[in-house]
């Protein structure tokens, strides 16, 4: 999600900012990250810099700590289900921020993927114009399916993993 997050914003003319551990840094910044911050050496939540729109596809900081980094109407998108959550499990932090959202001017939610053909057709045009390019980290053989779950299951893979029939 991050990889393409960064090029499709970027396509747009959006300054991004990315959030991602040390091994990804440079990753990042060729897919056109204009900033990159590291996690493991710098909280982006400190409230020193505010953020139009800030996507979570990592899940770990809590609600209260991106809404106060969050512009006055800025926009928080949650991106897929996370594990905890005392209730609800992964859907948890999606399920509170939309419930949150009518109470603020700041727009809240999760995002719910539908594929559309249009959408589709627009993005095969970005990446036949060089605009985006899909990132693949690993490629395992059809036997080794468990592995590359195993591995993307870590949350630090680098890209996509493929599986090769």
């Amino acid at each position: 999600v991050g990889t393409f997050a960064v090029q499709l914003a970027k396509a747009f003319g959006a300054e991004v900012t990315a959030v991602c551990g040390p091994t990804k840094a440079d990753t990042v910044r060729s897919l056109g990250a204009d900033h990159v911050i590291d996690h493991t050496r710098e909280d982006f939540t400190d409230g020193t810099r505010r953020y139009d729109v800030i996507l979570d596809a990592a899940g770990h900081r809590p609600l209260h700590r991106l809404r106060r980094v969050l512009a006055p109407r800025g926009r928080l998108v949650i991106v897929g289900a996370e594990t905890g959550g005392k209730w609800l499990g992964g859907l948890d932090r999606p399920l509170r921020a939309a419930m949150l959202s009518p109470l603020t001017r700041q727009r809240l939610g999760g995002l719910v993927a539908v594929d559309r053909v249009e959408d589709l057709e627009y993005l095969t045009g970005l990446i036949e114009a060089g605009k985006v390019t899909p990132v693949i980290g690993r490629s395992h053989p059809l036997a080794e399916t468990a592995e590359a779950l195993r591995y993307l299951g870590t949350g630090h893979a680098l890209g996509k993993v493929v599986v090769t029939v």
